[in-house]
C-alpha cells in the first residue's frame, strides 16, 4: 500500500492515469460512464465520481471493489490528516461514488460510511451594497462588468453561468431559465431590468454565440476558472480585504433579498436549494410575508 496519495502527471487527469496504470480500471470507467448517462446523472457528477474512484485506486494500486471497507476508512483518515480543514463535501463524493460503483457491480451489501468531521459553523461572507457597486464598476471590459453584475443579480452558481445559453434569457417574461442545475432541477429567477440594459450593450459590443458568456472561441463557454479570475482582479483593484469568491456574490444576493424584504421560502426557491435548512443560514430576522419577485440589482442603486 502506498503511504502517500499518488499524484498523477500534469498532462493526465486522475481518471486517465488510473486507466493507464490500474488493470481493468478503463473498462469499469466506461461502464460507469454509460450507467450514469442512462440514469440521467450530470456529467459533472460523473467526473467527480470517476476522479475520487481513480484517486482511491491509485492510492492502493488496485480496483475499488478489491479495496476493503477498512482500507477505505484508512484512506479517508489519511485525507483528514493531510488537510488542515477537510471538506465534508469532498468525502461525500468518495462515499456516494463508491456506493454507486458497488451498485453497478451488484455489490449492494458493501457498506461505506461518511467520516465524522467537526466543523466550525461560520456565516458566509457577504458584500455590502457599496462593495457590490465598486466591484461591478471596476472591470474595464463590458463583458466582465456585465458578467459579475449578472451573477449577483440572479444569485447563480458559477457552473450555472458557465452553461447559460443566450436562449435562456426570456426578455418577454423578464425571467432567466436555469436548466438542469444541482439536483438535476430547472428553475426560473427574475431578470433585472438594469442588467438587461447591460446585456444589450454587451451583445452589441461582443456578439456572443450560443453561450451567454463566450470563452476564447465563439460558441464555447467562459470557464468558471476565468470567471473567478475576473472577480479576483476586480476585488484586488477595489482593495477589498474580505475573502471573496464567485459564491460570495450568491451569498450576497440571498442576504440582500432578505434585507430588502423578501421571505425565506421564496429565496429558497430562487436559489434552487433542496432544503429550507440550507437557506436558513441567511436568516437573521425574517417576516414571513411573501413578496413579489424581484432582483436585488434593481434596488441596489437606490441604496445609499
Amino acid at each position: 500500500m502506498n503511504n502517500t496519495l499518488k499524484v498523477c502527471k500534469k498532462q493526465f487527469t486522475f481518471a486517465e492515469e488510473a486507466c493507464q496504470s490500474i488493470p481493468g480500471f478503463k473498462d469499469l470507467y466506461h461502464r460507469l460512464e454509460e450507467k450514469m448517462q442512462l440514469d440521467g446523472k450530470a456529467q459533472h457528477t460523473f467526473k467527480q465520481y470517476s476522479r475520487v474512484l481513480a484517486q482511491l485506486s491509485l492510492h492502493y494500486g488496485k480496483l475499488p471493489h478489491h479495496i476493503s471497507e477498512e482500507e477505505v476508512n484508512k484512506y479517508m483518515t489519511f485525507l483528514i490528516k493531510q488537510s488542515k480543514s477537510p471538506s465534508l463535501s469532498g468525502f461525500k463524493f468518495i462515499v456516494f461514488g463508491l456506493r454507486y460503483y458497488y451498485r453497478l457491480l451488484g455489490m449492494d451489501d458493501k457498506v461505506v460510511r461518511l467520516p465524522r468531521i467537526k466543523h466550525n459553523k461560520k456565516l458566509p461572507v457577504v458584500l455590502s451594497y457599496r462593495e457590490c457597486k465598486a466591484i461591478f464598476s471596476t472591470p474595464r471590459s463590458i463583458r466582465d462588468r456585465v458578467l459579475l453584475s449578472f451573477i449577483y443579480s440572479s444569485g447563480l452558481r458559477a457552473r450555472e453561468v458557465n452553461r447559460m445559453k443566450i436562449s435562456d434569457i426570456d426578455t418577454d417574461r423578464m425571467m432567466i431559465h436555469i436548466r438542469q442545475s444541482k439536483y438535476n432541477k430547472d428553475r426560473y429567477v427574475p431578470l433585472s431590468t438594469f442588467v438587461l440594459l447591460g446585456l444589450r450593450r454587451y451583445f452589441k459590443a461582443c456578439h456572443p454565440v450560443d453561450y451567454l458568456f463566450n470563452g476564447k472561441e465563439p460558441g464555447s463557454p467562459l470557464s468558471t476558472m476565468r470567471m473567478g479570475a475576473i472577480l479576483r482582479e476586480a476585488v484586488t483593484k477595489c482593495r477589498l480585504s474580505k475573502n471573496i469568491t464567485l459564491h460570495t456574490l450568491r451569498h450576497s444576493y440571498a442576504t440582500h433579498l432578505l434585507e430588502f424584504g423578501m421571505d425565506i421560502v421564496t429565496i429558497k426557491e430562487l436559489l434552487g436549494h433542496a432544503n429550507i435548512e440550507t437557506t436558513m443560514v441567511y436568516l437573521h430576522v425574517a417576516i414571513p410575508i411573501r413578496s413579489n419577485l424581484f432582483s436585488p440589482f434593481d434596488r441596489l442603486y437606490l441604496q445609499g
